[in-house]
């Protein structure tokens, strides 16, 4: 089932793309640099390219995805947000997926308040003291779980 990775140009967004796209589903990147695009297209994978704090952007991309993989770290990065802040950002993320229709949403990272309407399924993967290979090791496994 179609899976979109907002944040895939960050180092573990990068490795959850990878992880996902050796599933042999489809794997959507969500990503605000256009060469970050031209390096995952050359790979067959879907790219959107977009504001990352732009929730309209991200909703669009979402749009007949089952899962949204959000890494928070692409909003407290450094990269331009040219609305609102990086918390602004991310809520706006979990907001536009779970408006998008998502069946689930995997939050990479800090996650203090998950502003949802309670109709996506959701889990947490936590950052701290991990490798990026163990951070997509488990978002791999929850997306291919029956239920999170």
């Amino acid at each position: 089932m179609p899976v979109i990775v907002i944040g895939a140009d960050t180092p573990a967004g990068r490795a959850i793309v990878h992880r996902l796209a050796q599933g042999g589903g489809e794997v959507r990147a969500f990503v605000s640099a256009p060469d970050e695009a031209e390096a995952w297209r050359s790979r067959g994978i879907k790219v959107a390219v977009g504001d990352l704090s732009d929730a309209s952007h991200v909703g669009g991309a979402a749009t007949g995805a089952f899962t949204a993989v959000v890494v928070t770290a692409a909003a407290t990065d450094g990269r331009l947000l040219s609305f609102g802040t990086p918390a602004d950002a991310v809520v706006g993320w979990l907001r536009a997926a779970d408006d998008a229709g998502v069946t689930r949403l995997i939050v990479v990272g800090e996650a203090a308040h998950l502003p949802l309407r309670g109709r996506a399924q959701v889990a947490v993967v936590p950052t701290a003291g991990r490798t990026e290979d163990e951070i997509a090791a488990q978002v791999a496994a929850l997306d291919e779980a029956d239920r999170l």
